[in-house]
C-alpha cells in the first residue's frame, strides 16, 4: 500500500505530461562565457495542457464532458515550457558551456532557467536594512543606497556535488559544481540561517556559504521542501569569524501580499556565478502560477510574482526587492527564449516565509517517528480540477483500514486541499509537510467532501506510526 509518507515515498504526479527535453543553446549562454559558468536545465517545466489526462472517475461513475482548460502559455499567445536555471561551474575534469535544454510543448518552447541569487534587506540582531529615502512605489535609478543596506544579507552558495552518467563501460560519476544565492533571514545563538531555493542545493556533497566581505565558511542543509523550491541552510556561528559577523544583517522581510504591480522591484544575487550583482526593474504581474518538474519527477506548480528585472543563472536563490530594502520575494526561475525577454519569476515572501520558518524551527522526524496518514492518493492539477470540476489537491484513491484517516472519516474519492495549515496542491505537498511532523501529531485536514458536491469541511486527524496501521 501506498501512503503519503513512508520513507518520502509518494505516488508519481498523474498531472506529468511524461515529455522529455531536448539539448539546446540557452540564449543567456554561449561559448562567450567565461569561468566555466553556465545554464543548466534539469527538469522540463510545464505551462501547457498535459499530454496525459488523467480521471478520478476512469470505472465510468460520474463522467463529465472535460472542458476546454485554460494555461499560462495560452494567455502569452503560446504554448511555453519552463526550465529552472542556474550556474553550474564544469567539474574536476573540465569546465565549459552546457547547452540549456528544451523541453517541447506543441511546436513553441520556451525555456525557464533556474537560477541562484542571493539579496536581500537585512538586520543581523542589530540593525534594520530598510531604506528611508526610497518610498514604497518609487525608485530611481539609482539604488545604491538600498543595495549598500541589503548586501550584507546576501550570500554566494556553491553547491559541489557528483552527477551520474551512463557510458559503455557502465555508470559514471563526474565532479560538478553549480553556482546560486541565498539571504540571511534568521540566527539564533549558535546559526544563521539562510534562505534559498532547493534546486540549489539539490545533490549537494558539500555546501560552501560565501558572505559579501568574501569571507566562505560551510554550510549545512536544515532543511528542504521540494514542492516549493525552498530550502534553509544553517551555518554555525563559531565557524564565521568576527570581522565577518560584525558585517553581515539580517534581511528585512516585506509583504509581499501587499506589492503591486508597477511598482519598482530590485534583484540582487550570484548572476552567473561570478559574484553579486544587482538589476533593477518592475513588478510585471502576480499570481502567475508556474510549473516545474523537480529532480523526483514531481511536478511543483506555485504561484509567483513576476519581474522585468533582469534574472540570470545563479540567481536562484536571492533577493527580490522592494523600493524600500525589503524582500518581498525568493528569486527562483527566468523564462528565456529568443522571442521573450524580461520575465523573472520570484517566490512571494509572505507566502515562503511560515515555510521556511518552519524548516529553521523543527528538524525532519527520524524513519522510526515517521507520520503516517494512512491514504493512498494521486494530484488533481489545476488542469484537472477544471475539467472534472473537482478542486486541486489529492484525490483519496483508498484509505487503510484503523488508520488516521480512517478514524477521521476521510472517504475514497475525497480531495485533500489543506493540510496542517498549509493549501496542498499535491502527494508531494503532503510528504514534505509530514517530514516534520512525528508520529501522534494531530493535525487539521480540510477535505473537499465528494458525497456533498465536494464542499469543504474541515477535519482532525492524529497521525499514526505506519506499523500500527498496518497491523
Amino acid at each position: 500500500m501506498s501512503d503519503f509518507y513512508s520513507n518520502n515515498n509518494g505516488m508519481n504526479n498523474m498531472g506529468d505530461n511524461g515529455s522529455t527535453g531536448s539539448e539546446s543553446s540557452s540564449n543567456q549562454t554561449n561559448s562567450s562565457t567565461t569561468d566555466g559558468a553556465y545554464s543548466y536545465k534539469k527538469d522540463q517545466i510545464n505551462q501547457g495542457e498535459s499530454y496525459y489526462q488523467w480521471s478520478p472517475y476512469d470505472d465510468g461513475r460520474k463522467n463529465k464532458k472535460p472542458k476546454k482548460s485554460s494555461s499560462f502559455g495560452a494567455k502569452l499567445g503560446k504554448t511555453t515550457a519552463i526550465a529552472l536555471v542556474f550556474g553550474l561551474v564544469a567539474g574536476i575534469a573540465f569546465q565549459s558551456v552546457v547547452a540549456v535544454s528544451n523541453q517541447f510543448i506543441n511546436k513553441n518552447t520556451a525555456q525557464i532557467t533556474q537560477t541562484q541569487s542571493t539579496g536581500s534587506s537585512s538586520n543581523k540582531k542589530v540593525e534594520s536594512s530598510t531604506t528611508s529615502k526610497a518610498s514604497a512605489t518609487t525608485v530611481s535609478t539609482d539604488v545604491s543606497e538600498i543595495v549598500e543596506n541589503v548586501l550584507p544579507a546576501i550570500v554566494q552558495v556553491t553547491n559541489a556535488g557528483l552527477k551520474e552518467y551512463r557510458t559503455f563501460f557502465g555508470t559514471m560519476q563526474q565532479p560538478t559544481t553549480s553556482a546560486g544565492s541565498g539571504i540571511i533571514v534568521s540566527q539564533d545563538e549558535d546559526n544563521i540561517y539562510i534562505a534559498t531555493n532547493n534546486h540549489v542545493v539539490s545533490g549537494a556533497e558539500t555546501l560552501t556559504i560565501t558572505f559579501n566581505d568574501g569571507e566562505a565558511v560551510e554550510g549545512t542543509i536544515k532543511g528542504t521542501d521540494s514542492s516549493c523550491d525552498l530550502a534553509v541552510v544553517s551555518v554555525a556561528m563559531k565557524d564565521i569569524k568576527e570581522d565577518t559577523l560584525s558585517e553581515i544583517k539580517v534581511a528585512t522581510l516585506g509583504d509581499s501580499d501587499a506589492t503591486v504591480v508597477g511598482e519598482a522591484a530590485i534583484v540582487i544575487g550570484n548572476a552567473m556565478g561570478y559574484g553579486t550583482s544587482v538589476t533593477n526593474g518592475i513588478i510585471s504581474a502576480k499570481d502567475r502560477e508556474v510549473s516545474i518538474t523537480d529532480d523526483d519527477g514531481n511536478v511543483v506548480t506555485n504561484s509567483l510574482l513576476q519581474t522585468n528585472a533582469a534574472v540570470n543563472p545563479g540567481n536562484s536563490g536571492g533577493a527580490l526587492l522592494n523600493a524600500k530594502g525589503e524582500v518581498i520575494g525568493i528569486v527562483s526561475a527566468k523564462l528565456a527564449e529568443e522571442s521573450v525577454e524580461g520575465m523573472g519569476y520570484a517566490i512571494p515572501i509572505s507566502y515562503a516565509w511560515n515555510i521556511i520558518q518552519q524548516m529553521v524551527d523543527n528538524d525532519v522526524v527520524s524513519e522510526l517517528e515517521a507520520s503516517y496518514l494512512g491514504i493512498a492518493g494521486r494530484d488533481i492539477t489545476s488542469e484537472m480540477s477544471e475539467q472534472y470540476e473537482i478542486p486541486v489537491g489529492v484525490y483519496v484513491a483508498q484509505v487503510v483500514a484503523g488508520s488516521g484517516a480512517e478514524a477521521a472519516g476521510i472517504e475514497t474519492e475525497d480531495v485533500i486541499t489543506s493540510f496542517n495549515g498549509r493549501k496542498v496542491t499535491s502527494v508531494n505537498t503532503l510528504n514534505n509537510i509530514m517530514k516534520y511532523l512525528p508520529a501522534g501529531s494531530t493535525v487539521d485536514v480540510t477535505v473537499a467532501r465528494a458525497k456533498n458536491d465536494y464542499k469543504e469541511e474541515t477535519i482532525q486527524v492524529t497521525l499514526t506510526h505506519k506499523i500500527e496501521s498496518v497491523q
